[in-house]
């Protein structure tokens, strides 16, 4: 066994002197024994030694597509795009799977599931021989876990979106991915459609390969993933079907190689002022209510300080520009053709709002970049004079229930706004009702002793990343069928989990802490009044202050019952939405390569 500089048999070999991190493996002189075990196996599918032992950047492909994550199963064609422009480049491809994450099919939540397709790519990009990876992105947490990975490790790498499904239309008019979905159980507590017809209407949401076709969470993150740098320039909604995808993936594959030839890295390119200007586009493009919770975390494995009040300070005043579902009228294929995210950033960049010296991918900074953007469709991106919404980014909330949430501005219509928002402006009073969990909701939402009217705030509680666990999209409650049939379509809602991106609910999220760990929710009795102040940020219980004390002095931590193994570890590590909702001890592991160097050999 080879020893490194330290005389150590067989442990770090960071320092071994090699030009490319991939020739620890396949070829050092020093050590032909372990050359050859890591070599011979390669070879049985038909790889040849002159490849792994050629001095080419060897290219892994984070292959996030499966037939049960089918947002993202394009990719699997994709990567043969990818594959061709990286070997057009000198470059040698190697794909490989990640844990799979599918929105609309995981139990409990897929987001149990994003810190864990994290640690599956941290182990696969440190323990294998790769010089510069390619991720796979899509479905809502795919990428941010992505990202999270490459953060940790800090090799070059680049995020490949799979992009939006096609339109779908319903009745002549647009249906939009999630959106519809919320649309057809107001049909149908209104008995305006049966059984059947509720899941036609769902359906039709759903047109072709790719991801939501809303601004929801899959599309506003993958938008977010080219604002921060890490994408190629225009690479975010490109609609999954386009012969534009797949030259896209080409190009990713291409320009790859030369980002490991240039040891261009996420720490070079996920900066501070990358992750401002990420914030300032999320208000612009009325971004899913989940990019904080997912953008933190990026933030906290990159080793940038990036939290809440980023979002406040930088986005709260940004204007809302992009006209799309659910804030707006359009979705992803109109959004792609009107500019998408290069038209928006044109934008922002004009008028001050962004920093243009943040790098990207492509080896040049955001103002490069975008130097020949063309004017953007003025239907669907409009211009900072003439905006969908003024002041239409996040506002984070704080009170005497909790540390920290957020509210989606843009999706506060006039109808929300006349009816709860008016006397006095910005100013909500009513009372509680709580529900522990969304079972416990749909179980009682009709029930007509709760005295649900227009003055109540629904609560949802032990929903969070310990109490369901993984922070469930289930806030965006519906009012009870009696207020639904007289016009009240939608009530104040409240929670210490997340809803889902393609809603267009203005609840209150992500309540941190959690009921399940303390959080004042937890505290809270049905018909509590409360006070919601958006002016001054500010969401209160008015209760006196000793009986908060009784009521947290006989408080008592609920059971939580673990269906797996993984649901025990993950509740026992994770931290709270507030700060990202990261497994706490795997953000002290920074930079692990130099910082912690190479693992030891296998044999």
């Amino acid at each position: 066994m080879a020893q490194d500089d330290n005389g150590q048999t067989g442990h770090d070999q960071t320092s071994k002197p090699f030009k490319l991190r991939s020739q620890r493996w396949f070829d050092d002189p020093q050590d032909p024994g372990m050359t050859s075990l890591y070599i011979e196996r390669q070879l049985n599918f038909g790889m040849t030694r002159a490849e792994l032992q050629s001095g080419r950047p060897i290219i892994g492909i984070a292959q996030t597509g499966s037939d049960i994550a089918p947002c993202n199963r394009h990719h699997i064609a994709l990567a043969e795009r990818v594959k061709a422009g990286i070997r057009d480049a000198g470059g040698v491809p190697l794909e490989f799977p990640v844990h799979p994450i599918q929105e609309t099919l995981k139990r409990p939540t897929a987001a149990l599931d994003r810190n864990l397709q994290y640690l599956s790519l941290v182990e696969i990009l440190h323990g294998y021989p790769i010089d510069g990876v390619v991720l796979t992105t899509g479905c809502d947490k795919t990428t941010p876990a992505m990202l999270m990975g490459a953060a940790t490790l800090n090799i070059p790498a680049l995020a490949l979106p799979g992009g939006p499904m096609l339109d779908g239309w319903w009745h002549g008019r647009l249906a939009g991915s999630g959106t519809i979905v919320w649309e057809a159980r107001k049909k149908l507590a209104a008995g305006e459609i049966d059984y059947e017809g509720f899941i036609e209407m769902v359906a039709a949401s759903s047109t072709s390969v790719g991801h939501c076709s809303t601004m929801g969470t899959a599309l506003s993150m993958n938008s977010l993933a080219e604002a921060v740098g890490m994408t190629l320039t225009g690479a975010a909604a490109i609609p999954g079907p386009y012969r534009q995808r797949a030259q896209c993936a080409y190009h990713s594959g291409v320009r790859i190689v030369e980002m490991v030839r240039a040891n261009l890295r996420p720490a070079d390119i996920m900066t501070k002022k990358a992750f401002e200007n990420a914030v300032a586009v999320a208000s612009a493009i009325g971004a899913s209510s989940n990019c904080p919770v997912h953008m933190i975390a990026i933030a906290r494995h990159m080793g940038v300080e990036h939290d809440l009040e980023d979002w406040q300070r930088v986005g709260a005043d940004i204007p809302l520009l992009v006209d799309c579902q659910p804030a707006g009228r359009f979705l992803g294929e109109a959004f792609y053709r009107a500019g998408g995210v290069p038209g928006v950033m044109r934008e922002l960049l004009s008028a001050g709002l962004l920093h243009g010296d943040a790098m990207t991918v492509s080896g040049k900074t955001v103002a490069e970049a975008l130097a020949d953007v063309p004017e953007p469709d003025r239907e669907v991106i409009r211009p900072i004079g003439r905006p969908m919404r003024e002041r239409a980014g996040f506002i984070v909330l704080s009170g005497n229930l909790f540390d920290s949430a957020v509210m989606k501005i843009s999706v506060i219509d006039k109808a929300f706004r006349d009816r709860f928002l008016t006397d006095p402006p910005d100013v909500f009073e009513g009372k509680v009702a709580v529900f522990e969990g969304p079972e416990d909701y749909h179980a009682r939402i009709e029930d007509p002793s709760l005295g649900i009217d227009e003055r109540t705030v629904l609560v949802v509680r032990n929903c969070g990343p310990v109490g369901y666990p993984g922070s469930a999209e289930v806030v965006n409650m519906q009012p009870p069928a009696s207020l639904i049939k007289q016009g009240v379509m939608t009530l104040p809602t409240m929670g210490d989990g997340r809803q889902s991106g393609t809603s267009a609910s203005p609840s209150i999220l992500n309540v941190t802490p959690e009921a399940a760990v303390g959080g004042g929710l937890a505290l809270l009795r049905h018909g509590d009044p409360i006070r919601i102040d958006l002016r001054a940020r500010r969401v209160d219980v008015l209760i006196p202050e000793a009986e908060m004390a009784a009521r947290r002095a006989a408080w008592t931590p609920p059971a939580l019952v673990h269906k797996t193994p993984w649901e025990e570890i993950y509740r026992s590590m994770v931290g709270q939405l507030g700060t990202g909702g990261c497994l706490e001890p795997a953000t002290l592991f920074l930079n692990i390569l130099e910082t912690r160097g190479e693992s030891r050999h296998n044999h």
